[in-house]
């Protein structure tokens, strides 16, 4: 994405007030009788979304109130879809609203995805000269990233696009990375992932992605994501509504390199392994079939019950390679249950520990930068409802059981290194339009996760 955020501009730079409504009355005694009179006009009260283009004697934007209703930082969001192209600067704004985070919502809400329309770029650019330019322009990156990669058809975002982009990652920053191919995959022993890709087209293999950075005596952090390119179900096939948006089933992936692109920019003093499993869910004579029984790289036999459960058989092997490392944490990020969609909906993704001390750090990182976060049980009443008559384990729980998310959650924790772990079970999209989140691909948990990880190892 082009800088929408600058550190010095030239030419009309016009100043937005940002207020409350408990700030109304002050801001309009600033005005003039015709500004007053506008106000009055478009009833401009100050509520949560509301802008006054406030204009000169030449008819010009002489300033621009914009109301937060009794909001924080995140209504600025709305704020970069209401303006008109131009160069504005926030000259004023509640004293709990840092210059950092007005920033980032600003960019955060000017994102769009035109990389298949020929338009001009009339976004409105913010001058921030008190805010750490660098550091927000680090984070509206990787999330623009993110999106951009979860927005991608799967004609253009296939499994060789995400390792392109990884590798490209893994160069700007200095960072090692292999990635594992087709058969390969059986030689190096993770035959879930093998078995899940198998069916795809030449051109379009499953891999195993593997990036390693940082210093050697740092505390090792494990990140995971879920990279399938294309989900159909398999032979357990979607029907066409299902279908329709599994262009985001890689938003795991996509989350996981932006998250490491944002912690390796900041120079955090950790050591990072970055797996992601990335695979196309297809149909052909080598699907893998319901019924089939697979082995996975911890050495315990799956059951495949449907295979349109498969993004956990992937991660099964991914966190399985993260435990020989004994990371100090691990995060696996991943587009997994419709459950979770039913219990939280497609704004508030959930997550998933037993680590008390984890879940409370996350929980306050992400009301602290507006990236909400809801904390779901891995309730252990529910882990019978894996057991399998013929393997260690099967990939579809029982029916009594009904908790999707959890039983998910459930399954990787079988798989999932020592000590502190969490699953993010996130959605990666917005099914509805408005002023500054557009609909498509959204980024989710990743600014709390990087809070957490400053908090933590900072």
């Amino acid at each position: 994405m082009s800088d929408l955020i600058l550190d010095a501009a030239e030419g009309v730079i016009v100043p937005v007030y940002l207020l409350r409504e408990a700030d109304l009355d002050a801001a309009l005694a600033e005005l003039g009788d015709q500004g007053r009179g506008l106000a009055a006009v478009q009833d401009f009260k100050g509520k949560a979304g509301q802008i006054l283009l406030v204009p000169d004697g030449r008819g010009t934007t002489e300033r621009v109130l914009f109301g937060l209703g009794q909001g924080r930082a995140s209504a600025v969001r709305a704020l970069a879809a209401k303006l008109p192209r131009g160069t504005y600067e926030i000259v004023r704004c509640p004293d709990d609203i840092s210059p950092d985070d007005a920033a980032l919502a600003f960019a955060l809400g000017s994102y769009r995805f035109d990389r298949y329309k020929k338009k001009p770029d009339d976004r409105p650019r913010l001058l921030a000269r008190t805010a750490n330019v660098a550091a927000v322009r680090v984070m509206a990156h990787a999330c623009a990233l993110a999106r951009d990669m979860i927005n991608t058809p799967p004609n253009d975002m296939g499994p060789l696009q995400i390792e392109t982009i990884a590798r490209e990652i893994a160069e700007q920053h200095g960072a090692g990375i292999t990635v594992i191919t087709g058969e390969g995959l059986l030689e190096a022993n993770y035959p879930a992932v093998h078995a899940v890709g198998r069916a795809a087209a030449p051109g379009r293999e499953p891999r195993m992605i593997e990036l390693t950075w940082g210093r050697e005596s740092d505390p090792l952090v494990a990140i995971i994501g879920k990279g399938v390119v294309f989900d159909t179900g398999g032979l357990d096939i979607k029907p066409s509504a299902g279908m329709r948006l599994m262009k985001k089933d890689m938003g795991g992936a996509a989350h996981a390199l932006a998250l490491a692109r944002m912690v390796m920019a900041a120079g955090l003093p950790v050591r990072l392994l970055v797996l992601a499993p990335t695979v196309e869910n297809a149909i052909s004579g080598d699907a893998m079939r319901p019924g089939d029984v697979i082995d996975s790289r911890k050495g315990l036999t799956i059951e495949v019950g449907n295979t349109d459960a498969e993004g956990r058989l992937i991660l099964a092997d991914a966190l399985t390679r993260a435990a020989e490392f004994s990371p100090d944490l691990t995060i696996d990020m991943a587009t997994l249950t419709g459950a979770a969609r039913v219990a939280l909906g497609p704004q508030l993704p959930p997550f998933m520990t037993d680590d008390e001390g984890l879940a409370a750090a996350l929980s306050a990182a992400a009301e602290a930068v507006e990236d909400p976060l809801w904390r779901l049980p891995l309730w252990k009443g529910y882990v019978e409802a894996l057991d399998s008559d013929v393997a260690d384990l099967k990939n579809d729980p029982d029916g009594w059981a009904q908790a999707g998310a959890v039983t998910a959650g459930l399954f990787l924790q079988r798989f999932a290194p020592e000590g502190a772990w969490v699953h993010l079970d996130i959605f990666a999209w917005n099914p509805r339009a408005k002023p500054g989140v557009p609909s498509g691909g959204e980024v989710m948990a990743i600014r709390a996760l990087f809070r957490l990880l400053q908090d933590r190892y900072a």
